[in-house]
C-alpha cells in the first residue's frame, strides 16, 4: 500500500478537531489504516503498526500484544482502531500508534529494574505497559485525579497480563494531582504525561532521574511532543518530537467542569 503525506490544510485540521491527540503532521499512512479497518485482533493491531513503520522496536511490539487493548477501553468500542477514544470524565486514551510511539521514545529508560511514571494514567494501559516492560524488580506507578478511572484502571489490570505485578506491589495506581508526580516513588527514569501542560511542571523534572527521559505534550491550542532528558549534572535537553493534540493537564475540577 502507498504511503501519503496529507499536505492539504483543510484536511490536517478537520483531523486534529476530529480526534483529541492525533500526530498530526506525522501521517504517512493511508487514512485506511488509521481509521483501522479490519483491525479485529490485538496482534493484528500490532502487527499494522509494525507494517506502517510506526513500531520498529520488537521489543515495543511484544509489551503491546501482551497487554491486549480491548481490555481497556470501554464496552462496544472498537478496540483495536488506530484513534483516541473518550473513556468518561472528558478524558481520553491514545490512539495506539501514540503509545506505540511513546513506548519507543522511553523504551531505554523501560529496562527490568528501572522506575517509571505515567501521569493520566486513565484506563490503565500504559501504565500496564510500563509494568511489564521494568519487571518485578522495577516499579510502575499510574496517578489519575479521577478516582473512578483509578478503580476502573485497577480492574482493568486486574484483567491483564500484568496483573501478577499488580497483587505483588510492582505496579500500582493512585488518585492524585499528577503535576505533582508521585515523590514516593521517585527518582523515576521514565515519566510519560498523557495531557497536555502549557509548560513542564517543575515537580516532574524533580522527579525525573539524572539518565532519565521524560516524554509530555506541551502547549494549549498547538501543542508539540517534548521529549526531555536530565543529564547525568543534573541539567536539562528538550527537543519536539512531533506536532500532537491531546487534552489539558489541569485541575480535577477544571476538567469534570460541564460534564
Amino acid at each position: 500500500m502507498k504511503r501519503t503525506l496529507l499536505k492539504n490544510y483543510d484536511d490536517i485540521v478537520s483531523l486534529e478537531m476530529s480526534c483529541l491527540h492525533w500526530n498530526i503532521f506525522g501521517l504517512y499512512y493511508n487514512i485506511r489504516f488509521w481509521i483501522g479497518n479490519g483491525i479485529n485482533k490485538n496482534k493484528q493491531m500490532v502487527e499494522h503498526l509494525q507494517r506502517y513503520g510506526v513500531i520498529s522496536s520488537m521489543k515495543v511490539a511484544e509489551v503491546m500484544e501482551t497487554i491486549d487493548r480491548a481490555l481497556f477501553v470501554p464496552d462496544g468500542a472498537s478496540a483495536y482502531a488506530d484513534s483516541p477514544m473518550a473513556i468518561g470524565y472528558n478524558a481520553t486514551i491514545s490512539a495506539p500508534h501514540m503509545h506505540a510511539t511513546c513506548l519507543q521514545l522511553l523504551e531505554q529508560n523501560l529496562q527490568p529494574g528501572m522506575h517509571a511514571l505515567d501521569v493520566g494514567s486513565g484506563t490503565g494501559y500504559l501504565t500496564a505497559c510500563f509494568a511489564i516492560m521494568v519487571g518485578p524488580q522495577g516499579r510502575a506507578v499510574g496517578v489519575e485525579h479521577i478516582p473512578e478511572l483509578v478503580a476502573s484502571s485497577i480492574k482493568n489490570i486486574e484483567k491483564s497480563a500484568a496483573a501478577p505485578l499488580l497483587k505483588e506491589g510492582s505496579l500500582s495506581v493512585h488518585a492524585g494531582d499528577g503535576r505533582q508526580g508521585w515523590p514516593e516513588c521517585a527518582p523515576y527514569d521514565a515519566i510519560h504525561v498523557g495531557a497536555a501542560a502549557p509548560e513542564i511542571p517543575q515537580a516532574l523534572l524533580d522527579q525525573l532521574k539524572p539518565g532519565g527521559r521524560m516524554v509530555i505534550p506541551v502547549g494549549n491550542m498547538f501543542q508539540d511532543l517534548k521529549v526531555v532528558d536530565k543529564n547525568m549534572d543534573g541539567s536539562i535537553s528538550i527537543r519536539s518530537e512531533t506536532s500532537v493534540r491531546y487534552v489539558p493537564l489541569t485541575s480535577r475540577d477544571a476538567q469534570l467542569r460541564g460534564y
